[in-house]
């Protein structure tokens, strides 16, 4: 890729992060109070992804998605245009915690098409894994309580629709309760892991250049992280709430289950 078409995609991807961010804040605290500075960030990312591919476009004198990181710079930016059509148009601003991690996360894996200069230190090389795999503990261990609270949520119900007689899940908490705990839990889960994504990606990135991203255990990752997304996006935007929303966060929890296995077995290897 044309230095000068790299340079304006990771800075379009500087701009989409503010997006990221606001979509993590509404997940977490439920409002969309920097919606407005996240737009204006967004817009102007879109503008210089434009520029990147036009660069790209006009150098080599082809459509830009000749390889994989062409091919998902491009969709994202597609994706971003698409989303500013149906502002535009319908208002829908929370599609927004949806596309703007989707957008900034194809547009980071785009932008990692040329190596950089390697790590400065292994103490920085060292701190930065360390701090993607906390990340990914603190992540995993909000969504086991997110898979407990959605099992209990299910027993709950079932025992109140039957009106069974008196047992020991007697003693659960409201459904309501449990509801609130899935949703909060379910945010934690989805902010740290997609933190913890972000920084496996840049570690990788820098260790490893571009050919970790052929790797299965990255594959999978990505994968169960875009079912995340597609479970919060149901539950803040959507509106899902009670048996679809325990059902939806048991499944990603067994997703992220595989996920976890995979990634072991491919370190042992």
């Amino acid at each position: 890729m044309h230095e000068m078409s790299l340079f304006w995609l990771r800075a379009a991807v500087a701009l989409y992060s503010v997006g990221l961010l606001h979509a993590i804040l509404t997940v977490l605290r439920r409002e969309a109070k920097l919606f407005p500075v996240a737009f204006g960030c967004f817009c102007v990312g879109a503008v210089l992804h434009m520029v990147s591919i036009a660069e790209l476009w006009m150098s080599t004198r082809r459509i830009p998605a000749e390889n994989f990181f062409e091919s998902i710079s491009l969709c994202a930016f597609l994706l971003a245009v698409g989303f500013l059509l149906i502002f535009w148009r319908y208002q829908f601003a929370s599609l927004s915690v949806f596309l703007f991690p989707l957008v900034f996360l194809m547009a980071l894996l785009g932008a990692t098409s040329s190596p950089v200069a390697p790590w400065s230190t292994p103490a920085v090389r060292d701190a930065w894994l360390l701090i993607h795999v906390l990340l990914v503990m603190l992540g995993y261990a909000a969504l086991v309580v997110m898979a407990v609270a959605s099992v209990f949520y299910l027993i709950r119900e079932r025992q109140l629709k039957q009106k069974s007689a008196p047992s020991l899940f007697d003693r659960l908490p409201p459904l309501g309760t449990l509801d609130d705990l899935i949703t909060r839990s379910m945010g934690l889960a989805f902010a740290l892991i997609t933190l913890a994504t972000v920084a496996g990606i840049t570690w990788a990135f820098i260790e490893s250049g571009t050919r970790w991203i052929g790797e299965v255990k990255i594959a999978v990752s990505l994968i169960t992280w875009a079912l995340y997304l597609v479970m919060v996006f149901l539950r803040t935007s959507a509106g899902w709430r009670g048996r679809k929303a325990a059902l939806m966060s048991l499944t990603v929890a067994g997703c992220s289950a595989i996920t976890w296995a995979v990634s072991t077995s491919a370190i042992r290897h």
